[in-house]
């Protein structure tokens, strides 16, 4: 899950503009834990798309 649309419940800002002190702690958590978290959903299904293509390239230089 990406932290870019999450909402502090402490100041109902963006967790990803960190402006308390919940939400500075709260985004570096995330960060953290998920090497992707930073990415957004677009960046990921463009990842997946160049992922599957090289595997494609790969399987036909093999048969």
């Amino acid at each position: 899950m990406t932290y870019d649309r999450l909402v502090c419940a402490n100041c109902a800002a963006p967790v990803s503009q960190g402006r308390c002190p919940v939400c500075r702690a709260n985004r570096e958590r995330l960060q953290q834990e998920d090497p992707f978290a930073g990415l957004n959903p677009m960046a990921l299904i463009a990842l997946l798309v160049v992922l599957v293509a090289a595997l494609a390239l790969v399987a036909q230089h093999t048969a």
